[in-house]
């Protein structure tokens, strides 16, 4: 059992590309939590019982960075040393950075109404904005392997699932 794998698309035997199979990923996981599983290891040696722990933990964050968009596109960018989020990366245009803004005071507004309903309508737009955004990371990275262009689009799906997250945190304050 190898540890430390290369990189995420190779420990689930998947095509390096940002549009993937979700089934074969989720599948192929499934098959890494089972062989790994610590009761196939309990009259195996330390070494064998460490080493499947080690293939475990990183098949979990494996999944949870490759079922992602935006965590599967930081990485990608990262594998090609690039970093989205870097403190150097900071310039949006002008057109997003005035959207995020409207959308902050919409949920401001919605928050101090107690309007869950808006706060669920915002969630649908950033939901809407997100596929569109998901689709233009497809056609960047697997097509064009427009890397700086890629770079934003991801800067911009980041915020975005920060935003619905926010959203969530809000509407679980409001629910009780």
């Amino acid at each position: 059992m190898q540890s430390t794998p290369p990189n995420h698309f190779e420990l689930f035997s998947i095509a390096e590309q940002f549009n993937l199979d979700t089934s074969t990923l989720e599948s192929n996981y499934r098959k890494i939590q089972s062989a790994a599983h610590p009761d196939r290891f309990i009259t195996a040696p330390a070494t064998e019982r460490l080493s499947a722990m080690h293939l475990a933990t990183s098949a979990n964050e494996a999944y949870s960075v490759l079922k992602s968009p935006a965590k599967r596109a930081k990485y990608m960018l990262e594998q090609h040393g690039i970093d989205a989020i870097a403190d150097t990366n900071t310039v949006m245009p002008m057109d997003f950075l005035m959207q995020q803004m409207e959308w902050r005071e919409r949920i401001e507004d919605a928050k101090m109404a107690r309007d869950i309903s808006e706060l669920d309508n915002i969630a649908d737009e950033l939901a809407t904005e997100a596929k569109a955004l998901v689709g233009d990371l497809c056609e960047l990275f697997d097509i064009k392997q427009d890397l700086a262009a890629a770079t934003e689009i991801t800067r911009k799906l980041i915020f975005i699932d920060k935003v619905c997250a926010d959203i969530d945190q809000v509407i679980e304050q409001l629910d009780h």
